[in-house]
């Protein structure tokens, strides 16, 4: 694995892991917002989520599974993979100043088709806030 290029399909086995911590300020949620398009006020007006069952800001669900792409595309496989799939159930929210921490694990390898899937998820502390998995193409060595 080099900075231009990460894992090729021949370095990959089954059980390998990674992952990426984040703690999710203010700012992040305003950044996500403005590049998103969405202001929703569950994100950005903490008097209209004080009457939601958050009862107070919470953060972009997507913006927690982006921590997922960031492992991918700079850990594992790494820089090279391609994106191709990605199922995620949101579980719980993550408000501001909650780390949330990434994982993903290889469970499977079709080198036939270099398809690489992933079980994904994110958490804050022990408990699951995203589950999922994903599916990458990965390059194998000339």
């Amino acid at each position: 694995m080099t900075a231009q290029h990460g894992y090729y399909l021949e370095d990959l086995s089954i059980g390998m892991t990674a992952e990426f911590s984040k703690t999710v300020t203010e700012d992040n949620i305003t950044l996500f917002a403005e590049i998103s398009g969405d202001h929703n006020p569950v994100h950005m007006d903490e008097a209209f989520a004080k009457t939601t069952l958050f009862q107070t800001r919470i953060a972009h669900g997507l913006l927690s599974a982006s921590f997922i792409s960031r492992v991918l595309g700079v850990q594992l496989p790494g820089p090279g993979a391609i994106y191709l799939k990605q199922n995620l159930t949101f579980l719980a929210p993550v408000k501001i100043g909650n780390t949330v921490k990434a994982v993903v694990t290889i469970t499977a390898i079709d080198p036939e088709k270099r398809r690489v899937t992933l079980d994904t998820q994110a958490l804050v502390g022990d408990t699951p806030v995203i589950k999922g998995e994903a599916m990458v193409m990965v390059d194998r060595r000339a």
